[in-house]
């Protein structure tokens, strides 16, 4: 198992970053290697980075069929409205999953392939605390939704062609610090929409259990998916006081006009975003321990009060030398 290559995509974004750090300091792993369009976020010590742009396809199935990965981790995927705007973030994910997916086949060593999913893949919730496992129907019902079954989908194919095992980790909302969360910016504004109706509950994932979830599924070559998600749930007026943010009830046509200020406030809110507000979006993590080992270490409340306890940019104005 020792002196096993691993190959990360997407190293340079705040969670790929994250998940490199991890792996180099597990004991099983020799090389490491990764491409991203920007650069890591931190420094890595072990890590061989690459700058490839993801519509480069021939420079990136080059660099990873040269490495010969045993393990490839593909965390290379744009959330809507977190570093890209929708249409470029499917670009850029399509675009990036296609080659180094790929790749993968070329790769003779390969025999495990880690992919960052979402459970968005089950569709919008219902507004009650039904939280689906991974024997659900897969129903996305967003554009994020449709992006991750269509990785898994990509990655399952691939996989069954050349004998190589697919873990999907199909993670709830990643939120952390520096991390760029379309949900939470929205959670962050002096004034917060919510449901007035239903008010449904949600759930997250802070982003060190996420990377943590990732390096496991790597160490054990999962080989189905899991659900990453932390414990309980909250619902968005109840995480708005812990903030002590002004919660404002929405129903109906107001949305609309919600979306348009707060795109303006620099916290746009996608269709997987939206759906959350409105429907919830709950899972049921109960196999993370089983199949990964380990167990989120941040319940989903206190992933929130992390959230506002995280500095605001605070503007001093320049001050001036006397002589």
């Amino acid at each position: 198992m020792a002196g096993r290559r691993v190959f990360v995509s997407g190293v340079g974004g705040e969670l790929g970053t994250l998940v490199a750090s991890l792996l180099e300091d597990e004991p099983w792993v020799g090389s490491l290697s990764g491409i991203d369009v920007d650069p890591p976020r931190r420094r890595l010590q072990r890590t061989a980075f690459h700058r490839i742009h993801p519509d480069d396809h021939d420079h990136i199935v080059d660099t990873i069929t040269a490495f010969n990965p045993h393990v490839l981790v593909h965390v290379g995927v744009w959330e809507p409205n977190a570093r890209a705007a929708p249409k470029v973030a499917a670009t850029l994910t399509d675009q990036a999953a296609t080659s180094v997916i790929g790749a993968a086949a070329e790769c003779r060593a390969l025999d495990s392939i880690v992919l960052r999913s979402g459970i968005e893949i089950y569709g919008r919730g219902d507004g009650s605390l039904t939280r689906p496992d991974e024997s659900a129907p897969l129903r996305p019902t967003s554009e994020w939704g449709e992006t991750v079954a269509a990785i898994e989908r990509t990655a399952r194919s691939v996989g069954e062609r050349v004998g190589v095992t697919i873990g999907a980790v199909r993670l709830a909302s990643v939120v952390g610090p520096h991390v760029p969360s379309p949900i939470g910016r929205l959670l962050r504004l002096p004034a917060v929409p919510f449901n007035a109706l239903t008010n449904p509950p949600f759930t997250v994932v802070e982003d060190r259990d996420a990377a943590r979830a990732i390096v496991a599924a790597a160490r054990v070559q999962l080989a189905e998916p899991v659900n990453v998600a932390a414990s309980g749930a909250i619902t968005v007026l109840h995480a708005a006081r812990r903030g002590r943010r002004i919660p404002i009830p929405l129903v109906g046509p107001q949305w609309w006009l919600v979306r348009q200020l707060t795109n303006l406030a620099g916290a746009p809110i996608p269709e997987h975003v939206g759906e959350v507000l409105t429907r919830g979006r709950l899972a049921d993590n109960g196999r993370m321990r089983e199949l990964l080992g380990i167990a989120a270490e941040t319940t989903t409340s206190e992933v929130i009060d992390h959230l506002y306890r995280w500095p605001s940019v605070v503007r001093q104005p320049a001050q001036v030398q006397v002589a």
